[in-house]
C-alpha cells in the first residue's frame, strides 16, 4: 500500500521584547534563575497585567506579512491546566478571536517548485517557566525567568507532505521572523520552537489519519529527523494491525526515536474564558496602517529583486536572500565592486566556507563587506588573478592587513600584465621543456589538448602564480603552435 503524510506545525517564536507581555520584568536570556519574575508573571493576588504594546505591534508586522487578515477586534482568555513550571496554573493565551487569522507563506522546495502552505492562525500567548532536571538530586528545579516572556504561535494548514517541506517551512518562517525583527530565531536558545503534528493515510483517501504531535523541536535537523522517524513508526504500526492513538510525543536526538509522552484526548478540555484582567483588544487603523510602513524588503521580494536587478539565478537568489543579514552582507559587497555575479559567488563560496569552518555567523565575518569588495575590484581591474584572490582574501581573514590593497602591496602579489615579461618567462619554460615542445608539435589535437594544461602549469608555476592566466593561454598558444 502507498501511503501519504499530513503534517501541521505549530511554530512558538519568542518576540523580541525588551519586556514580557504583561509585566515590565526584562526578557534577556541566559539571566540567574528566578531573577526576571515579577509579581505579575506569578500571578500572585492583587496584581493585574498590562498588554505590551510592543507585541502587539510585532503580531500585526507578522499578520501583515504573510497577507492576513488582522482582527480588528482580539481577545486574551484563560488557558487552563497544571504544569509544575505554570505558576498562576493557568497560560494566558488567544483562543475564538486571534490576532492574526488566515494567511499564507510560500516556500521553495528542492527542485525549485514553489508551493502555497496555508497558516490557519497566528496568536498571542506568555510563556511558561522551565523545569530544571540536573544537579538537583532526583527533585526538579523550577526556573521562573522565562514565566510571561511573549510567543507568537503561528499555526500552519496541514498542506505539508513530508519531512523536507517542512523543513522549507520552517526555515521560510524563520527568515521571515528575522527579517521582520520581531524574533531573533535562536533555536538553541528556545526562542522558536517547533510541534509537529503528523498523521499518515493511504494515498487517495481524503479522510486524515489519526495524528501524533511531536512537541518542542528546536532544530531544523531535528524537525526532519523527528517527522522521518514518526512517518516510519506510525506506516509499521498500521501495517501490523495496530492503531495510531492520538498522543503527545517527545523526540530524542540521541536514540533518534519518538516515545509518547502523554495521551491526548480528541478534544482538550482547557476550559478556555475570556481572561477577566484584560480589556479586548481593538486595533485601529492607522495603527496597522503605521505598522505597514515599517515593514521591510521581505524574503520573497528581496529573492525577486535579486534576480531583475543583478541578473543572479532563482537559486543564488535564494540562498542569498535566505537571511536578512547575508543579504545585506551581499547588496554591501555589490556596491563596492559593481559585479553582482562575482560578489554572489565570493559570498555564496569562499565567505560561507570560512564561516561554516569557524562556525561564526555572518554578523561575524572577521572579512568586512567593504574589504571583501575591494578585493573583487583587483580581480576584476587585473591587479591579481582569482588564484592570488584567495590568498588575499585568507590574508584578510587573518587579520593581515586593513584592506586588500594593502596586503597585496605588502606581499608582492600584483599579477604580472606586462606581455614582454610574460613572453620572456614563456621562453624559458618552453626551453626548459623542449622534448614536450616536440611531442606537442607531433601530436594530434586531442592530445594537445591535454598537453597544454602542462605547459599553462609550469608557466604558473615559473611565475608564482602572478602571470594573468589569460594572457598566458594567449602567449603560449601562439609560441607553440608557431
Amino acid at each position: 500500500m502507498q501511503w501519504e503524510t499530513v503534517i501541521g506545525l505549530e511554530i512558538h517564536a519568542q518576540l523580541s521584547t525588551q519586556s514580557k507581555i504583561f509585566s515590565a520584568s526584562a526578557t534577556t536570556f541566559g539571566a540567574e534563575p528566578n531573577t526576571q519574575a515579577s509579581l505579575v508573571d506569578l500571578g500572585m493576588p492583587g496584581v493585574l497585567p498590562v498588554l505590551n504594546e510592543e507585541a502587539v505591534r510585532m503580531a500585526c508586522k507578522f499578520g501583515l506579512a504573510i497577507d492576513a487578515e488582522i482582527a480588528e477586534r482580539n481577545v486574551f482568555a484563560r488557558k487552563n491546566y497544571f504544569y509544575p513550571d505554570l505558576p498562576k496554573g493557568y497560560q494566558t493565551s488567544q483562543m475564538d478571536h486571534p490576532i492574526v487569522g488566515k494567511g499564507f507563506l510560500d516556500i521553495t522546495l528542492e527542485d525549485g517548485t514553489v508551493k502555497r502552505i496555508g497558516i490557519t492562525r497566528a496568536h498571542l500567548e506568555e510563556d511558561a517557566g522551565k523545569s530544571l532536571h540536573e544537579d538537583f538530586h532526583g527533585m526538579s528545579g523550577i526556573d521562573l525567568n522565562r514565566a510571561g516572556t511573549p510567543l507568537l504561535e503561528i499555526v500552519s494548514e496541514p498542506d505539508i507532505r513530508s519531512a523536507k517541506e517542512a523543513v522549507a517551512y520552517v526555515k521560510a518562517i524563520h527568515a521571515l521572523v528575522r527579517y521582520l525583527g520581531i524574533c531573533d530565531g535562536n533555536m538553541a536558545e528556545g526562542s522558536l520552537r517547533c510541534d509537529c503534528n503528523v498523521s499518515v493515510r493511504p494515498k487517495g483517501q481524503a479522510e486524515f489519519g489519526t495524528r501524533a504531535e511531536i512537541k518542542n523541536v528546536n532544530s531544523f535537523r531535528f524537525i526532519e529527523k523527528a517527522i522521518n522517524h514518526e512517518i516510519q513508526r506510525q506506516i509499521e504500526l498500521i501495517e501490523d494491525g495496530g492503531k495510531v492513538i492520538q498522543e503527545t510525543r517527545l523526540y530524542d536526538p540521541g536514540k533518534d526515536e519518538t516515545r509518547s509522552m502523554r495521551g491526548k484526548e480528541e478534544a482538550n478540555d482547557y476550559r478556555y474564558f475570556p481572561c477577566p484582567d484584560l480589556l479586548p483588544v481593538v486595533i485601529e487603523r492607522s495603527f496597522l496602517d503605521e505598522v505597514r510602513t515599517s515593514l521591510p524588503e521581505l524574503p520573497n521580494q528581496k529573492r525577486e529583486r535579486f534576480q531583475s536587478e543583478f541578473g543572479l539565478s532563482a537559486y543564488d537568489a535564494s540562498v542569498l536572500s535566505a537571511s536578512r543579514e547575508m543579504a545585506d552582507y551581499f547588496e554591501a559587497v555589490q556596491k563596492v565592486c559593481g559585479d553582482a555575479k562575482l560578489a554572489a559567488n565570493w559570498v555564496m563560496v569562499e565567505l560561507a566556507s570560512l564561516l561554516n569552518k569557524e562556525g561564526l555567523e555572518i554578523g561575524q565575518s572577521p572579512v568586512s563587506a567593504e574589504q571583501l569588495g575591494g578585493m573583487i575590484l583587483r580581480i576584476k581591474d587585473n591587479t591579481i588573478s582569482g588564484k592570488i584572490a584567495k590568498m588575499v582574501f585568507e590574508s584578510l581573514a587573518a587579520g593581515e592587513g586593513a584592506s586588500a590593497d594593502e596586503i597585496i602591496d605588502k606581499k608582492g602579489l600584483k599579477q604580472v600584465t606586462d606581455s614582454g615579461a610574460i613572453e620572456a618567462m614563456l621562453d624559458e619554460v618552453l626551453a626548459a621543456n623542449a622534448t614536450q615542445v616536440e611531442q606537442y608539435r607531433a601530436s594530434d589535437e586531442a592530445k594537445r589538448a591535454k598537453m597544454f594544461g602542462f605547459f599553462v602549469g609550469q608557466a604558473m608555476k615559473a611565475s608564482k602564480g602572478k602571470a594573468n592566466p589569460g594572457q598566458v593561454n594567449e602567449l603560449l598558444k601562439k609560441k607553440l603552435e608557431g
